[in-house]
């Protein structure tokens, strides 16, 4: 099996202008080189066939993707309109700035398969490209954000990819959202 680091996931893992908030102490030509080399210690099946999550354990100084919000912290928490790439519509997003969270025990890289990827436009030469990567205490899955369930069933057109809402999975996303927020 083979995987590569999509240019989506690349621009937000590894940006040119250094983010607290993204992979640390590794570039991603190594970051990809150490996915290829390593067996995960575990493989989630994703939202759909076509995704899954391989778990690492975190090698870096990462920090965990995510803060629980509480009385301590809400007075941190931002929110604006913006859009993940110069083709998407801008959407409601929400973090916290000023607050730091623990280094990150998983990195947890998400995997869409060749033949996905080819649907919305992005050709890989592998089995798997990585479109995004949660960083966690525990090796289990940060839930997908509402909105990002919502612009995946748009469809490709609007930088989804095409899979129906699920109710039930919306619901429980709302759930954890409604507590905890990414932070910059």
């Amino acid at each position: 099996m083979s995987i590569v680091l999509t240019g989506f996931a690349r621009a937000r893992l590894f940006p040119r202008e250094p983010r607290a908030s993204a992979i640390q102490d590794c570039d991603a030509d190594a970051f990809v080189a150490r996915l290829n080399a390593e067996a995960p210690v575990a493989v989630l099946a994703g939202y759909a066939p076509f995704c899954r999550l391989h778990v690492h354990r975190n090698w870096t100084s990462t920090r965990c993707s995510v803060i629980a919000i509480d009385d301590s912290n809400r007075q941190h928490l931002r929110s604006g309109y913006e859009a993940r790439t110069r083709e998407e519509l801008p959407v409601l997003v929400r973090w916290f700035e000023g607050c730091t969270p623990p280094r990150a025990r998983y990195l947890i890289p998400i995997l869409y398969d060749r033949a996905q990827l080819a649907r919305e436009g992005t050709p890989i030469d592998a089995d798997w490209g990585i479109v995004g990567c949660l960083y966690t205490l525990e090796p289990a899955e940060i839930p997908m954000a509402p909105i990002t369930m919502l612009r995946n069933a748009l469809g490709v057109d609007e930088g989804g990819s095409g899979v129906a809402l699920d109710r039930a999975a919306y619901l429980r996303s709302v759930e954890f959202w409604d507590r905890h927020a990414n932070w910059r």
